[in-house]
């Protein structure tokens, strides 16, 4: 089949779309599988002409033409992985479940190849004596290290069951993942009108919406799509319909036996363990942390443990309030996990006179779009054009050009807003194609997918505050990657220890509630006004409300994570260790984590945050002061300290150490007392 397939013509791997995007009006599901096949085995031709090469090993003929192969199927790659994510079905599905194993094999046998290895060492042994730049030396030594933690100075029974780990390890978080969609994919709570009390209009229109896409016309549906569940507990004043849904949501991947992922885990963690113990560490946590800013798992501890004990007594104060508006409100139960958000919105009226449907209206999503952008040209000098009629992989999707402040192209922006069934819930960005200098060079192409609520017919998309700061948040990644002035592909945007990797998203957070950005965009929906004052100054005062119960369902999500790797050996039954784990920590019982073991998806659905779901809070302490250090010149947009950050931050991608980085951004290293008092936890 291979010999069939013309990569230098196929719309997967020859793009010749609009903007220089793929052809997606010429993709077809069955086009996928050959090829894969012909873009396998011509990267693997690829890397047989790099190890076999006669003349000695040179930074252009190996570590360089070893940057640069693949290309193929990186192209194909990109935009299987973008559909698996965003646009699913039954037949992606299976080809997911196909390809999982099939990718893990191709390059655990790259990253084991002798004689590839061998070439890469001598360079990497030669390396001071080869008048390399920081970045190359960088990239050199980051890819010796990574055939090394790849298992390349294992006997061959090593990596043969290296190999086989990795690969079993790919195929069960594919199964992970599938099992969470399919769970939220299949429950829906239908309603009628009478079932609505207490739901805002914006809340019963995304409800009425949802139903519509099921062919449930005229009904309202209760979804696990956050954009639903989580304002539906915050209004609804049916107790019942809220413990129907809270189960619903953190039972995902555990209430149907055909969907339960715990045996899932199980042997994920079985299978790490192993894999840490084969490369030499003392447990998978230490294996991951290897390679980030934390280093060690009890530098990560050190900051996760004094948080917990800060967010657990904020959190208790906080529920005796809870527990008082619920008697007032004749309830004689105890505070339960469902009713937490209910009063706590109530809570928040109280102290503040403010609520989110209050809000609301000001938050359009296509204002909160422009508010991004217009924070991206004060900044950093770049322009966003909307390019209507290009295709991709949803008509629901948007495109951009991306322009310097000279006029000239920079890249290309993607934005996938709306929940819909064959989409994968969360919030996160990703490329079809990286930005970097190397050989030719490459321009960016970078998408930002999320879930938000799809209003209903001739309405506007409104969002939630804390909707509106994920948009900034994925659109700070997407920065992050359409920035890049990496020379080498490796190092490019996003590519940065999962430790550093969230300080550009949280801290572009930062400025969705700097008043000057909320005055311009903050408009009404319907009367098109500004938002009030006095509105303004209530929210920014509830900025760190509900501060307790947000840190706690994290942090206790972060810490089971690094309870289930940081041990030498797996638990036998995760769920149980789970139940044990959340004891020990005095789990409040009132709240749920963020994340349950089921459903953890930045965890067990790939290997992205293994070991590594701390990382948002580390990149918390260094995004709070960083944007203190804009503070600090009593503006926003200060010129000197936005250069400084497009240059060490955005720009910089992994051409350096992290700490590097950031000292020669910010001069100095942070303490943690910027993100407590940040979190309204000093």
């Amino acid at each position: 089949m291979t010999d069939t397939v013309d990569l230098a013509a196929n719309p997967l791997t020859a793009w010749r779309g609009p903007l220089g995007l793929p052809d997606f009006a010429a993709i077809g599901t069955r086009d996928f599988a050959p090829v894969f096949d012909a873009a396998i085995a011509a990267h693997e031709a690829e890397i047989r002409a790099i190890a076999g090469n006669p003349l000695p090993a040179t930074i252009d003929n190996t570590l360089a033409a070893l940057e640069l192969s693949g290309d193929a199927l990186d192209r194909v790659s990109s935009i299987f992985w973008c559909i698996a994510g965003a646009n699913t079905d039954a037949a992606i599905q299976a080809l997911e479940r196909e390809l999982s194993p099939k990718l893990s094999r191709h390059y655990s046998a790259l990253s084991m190849n002798a004689a590839l290895f061998s070439r890469i060492d001598d360079l990497y042994h030669r390396r001071d004596a080869l008048g390399l730049d920081a970045e190359a030396l960088r990239a050199l030594e980051k890819t010796w290290k990574g055939f090394v933690r790849s298992g390349a100075r294992l006997d061959e029974a090593g990596k043969a069951r290296l190999a086989a780990i990795s690969e079993e390890l790919s195929s069960l978080g594919t199964a992970f993942g599938q099992n969470v969609l399919a769970d939220e994919r299949d429950w829906a709570h239908f309603l009628n009108e009478g079932d609505l009390d207490g739901l805002p209009d914006f809340v019963r229109g995304a409800m009425a919406e949802a139903a519509a896409m099921r062919g449930r016309e005229g009904e309202f549906a209760i979804t696990l799509s956050r954009s639903i569940y989580e304002p539906f507990m915050a209004f609804s004043q049916r107790r019942d319909l809220r413990e129907a849904a809270f189960r619903a949501f953190t039972g995902r991947g555990e209430s149907r036996p055909e969907t339960a992922n715990a045996p899932v885990v199980e042997k994920m963690l079985r299978l790490r363990a192993e894999k840490a113990k084969l490369l030499g560490y003392e447990s998978y946590a230490a294996l991951k942390l290897d390679d980030t800013m934390a280093k060690t798992p009890k530098a990560v501890m050190d900051l996760l443990q004094p948080v917990w004990l800060k967010a657990r007594e904020k959190a208790a104060a906080d529920e005796a309030d809870l527990q008082r508006l619920a008697a007032q409100g004749g309830s004689n139960d105890r505070l339960a996990a469902w009713d937490w958000r209910f009063y706590q919105e109530k809570l928040k009226a109280e102290k503040f006179a403010f609520d989110e449907a209050e809000l609301k209206p000001y938050l359009q999503l296509d204002n909160v779009i422009a508010a991004c952008f217009d924070v991206a040209n004060r900044l950093f000098g770049i322009t966003l054009v909307e390019k209507a009629g290009v295709a991709a992989w949803h008509p629901d999707v948007r495109a951009f050009e991306v322009l310097n402040a000279d006029g000239s192209a920079r890249g290309v922006f993607l934005a996938d807003y709306f929940a819909r069934p064959s989409k994968r819930s969360g919030a996160w960005m990703s490329s079809l194609r990286s930005g970097y200098r190397l050989g030719g060079g490459s321009a960016p192409i970078i998408y930002n997918v999320m879930n938000f609520a799809r209003p209903r017919d001739g309405e506007v998309a409104l969002l939630s505050l804390d909707e509106a700061r994920t948009l900034f948040h994925e659109f700070g990644h997407a920065l992050h990657g359409l920035m890049t002035e990496a020379t080498w592909p490796s190092q490019s945007g996003t590519a940065v220890s999962r430790d550093f990797v969230e300080l550009p998203s949280q801290l572009y957070e930062h400025w969705l509630t700097v008043p000057a950005v909320l005055e311009k965009h903050a408009l009404h929906c319907r009367t098109g006004k500004p938002m009030p004052e006095a509105l303004l100054d209530k929210m920014l005062a509830a900025k760190t409300f509900g501060a307790g119960f947000a840190t706690v369902e994290f942090t206790a999500s972060a810490l089971m994570d690094m309870a289930f790797h940081a041990r030498a050996d797996a638990p036998a039954d995760a769920l149980a260790f789970e139940a044990e784990t959340l004891k020990e920590l005095g789990m409040p019982a009132a709240i749920a984590m963020r994340h349950r073991t089921p459903h953890f998806g930045h965890v067990f659905s790939g290997d992205g945050y293994s070991a590594g779901y701390y990382s948002y809070m580390w990149s918390e302490v260094l995004d709070a002061d960083a944007f203190a250090a804009f503070e600090e010149t009593g503006d926003p947009f200060n010129p000197e300290m936005a250069e400084k950050l497009r240059r060490n931050i955005y720009a910089a991608g992994g051409s350096a150490d992290p700490e590097t980085l950031y000292l020669a951004f910010r001069g100095r290293m942070p303490s943690a007392e910027a993100m407590m008092a940040k979190r309204g936890l000093a």
